[in-house]
């Protein structure tokens, strides 16, 4: 499971940051790839990149402000080009209109995909939920209506020991799987063995959580408990100008991220939706501002790839 950013700009592109969009990478775990956020120009930073369009299997929109979603016309498009069939269909859960916006788009300019688009409108709870994952979406509070995500990984089996099977002489075969199965077999000795036994801790699964443009709200910490990593909107810094700014614009604060991420006990903060001002050794001076609040935080740039650990993977790191 992978973080691969895709644009971590606010408002408008810049030399140094495209708008947002973000790319939660599952090849591993469903050989699949989902969005969060389309921004402009979001397919031209995925040439940049080893994600095939034809594995982005779920977009989930978080509002519908133009620099969150003015990309998803020409990437569906190009979805459908490169050889997306009926075969490989693609789901949106977004805000009430964006069902709207992607039709009008794609009427106006006489686009006809190759592949179906399933609509789902956000709603606060479950939003998917499957044997693998599940996503739970809450609203945020923006100058339009807005939404976070909390995306659960469930939990992994416990591994067959078979060091273990193998000390206590039972021969390999059929019956490793019936032992996987969590059975009780038979020997051909005459032994009785349990297979729970023989399986080794549940794997817990991992949580991601992403915010972006919204005030500081209860909802955020509620989608980010203990989360193994928070991808918050940093729109603004720390200082008590920012901070009227951020207040009379709708957003957050870096600081107001570092709160939440220690209330809400998160292994790792990754700031994103900059303004085009933080460059050089103002990027620099967030990163130690936001770091006396939660030491664990990290400012995407364009392009950065962020692996997210299972939590023994972590205890083992630090």
């Amino acid at each position: 499971m992978q973080l691969e950013f895709l644009g971590t700009g606010s408002g408008q592109p810049s030399k140094f940051r495209n708008v947002t969009s973000i790319a939660l990478r599952l090849l591993d775990e469903r050989n699949a790839v989902w969005l969060f956020d389309v921004g402009e120009a979001t397919q031209h930073q995925i040439l940049k990149t080893t994600i095939r369009p034809r594995k982005v299997e779920k977009i989930f929109i978080s509002h519908l402000h133009g620099d969150h979603i003015f990309g998803l016309p020409g990437f569906l498009s190009s979805r459908s080009f490169q050889g997306a069939d009926k075969n490989e269909p693609l789901t949106i859960y977004g805000p009430k209109g964006i069902k709207d916006f992607v039709q009008t788009a794609l009427r106006v300019s006489e686009t006809r995909l190759s592949y179906p688009i399933n609509y789902v409108a956000l709603q606060e709870g479950v939003i998917f939920d499957d044997p693998t994952f599940q996503v739970i979406a809450a609203p945020m509070r923006h100058r339009i209506e807005t939404w976070g995500f909390r995306v659960v990984e469930k939990d992994h089996p416990g591994e067959l020991l078979v060091d273990k099977l193998r000390a206590e002489n039972i021969p390999s075969g059929p019956l490793y799987g019936r032992l996987k199965a969590g059975k009780t077999v038979t020997l051909p000795d005459g032994r009785t063995i349990n297979g729970l036994d023989y399986i080794g801790e549940t794997q817990k699964g991992r949580v991601v959580t992403l915010i972006l443009d919204t005030r500081p709200n209860d909802n955020i910490a509620l989608l980010a408990h203990h989360a193994d990593v928070l991808v918050h909107e940093s729109t603004y810094g720390a200082s008590d100008e920012e901070s009227k700014m951020a207040r009379a614009h709708a957003h957050s604060t870096s600081i107001n991220a570092a709160n939440v991420a220690r209330k809400a006990r998160v292994g790792k903060l990754v700031l994103t939706h900059l303004s085009a001002r933080y460059v050089g050794p103002l990027v620099k001076n967030l990163i130690q501002d936001v770091r006396k609040v939660f030491p664990n935080t990290y400012v995407a740039r364009d392009l950065d790839v962020i692996e997210i650990p299972f939590k023994k993977e972590i205890h083992e790191s630090k």
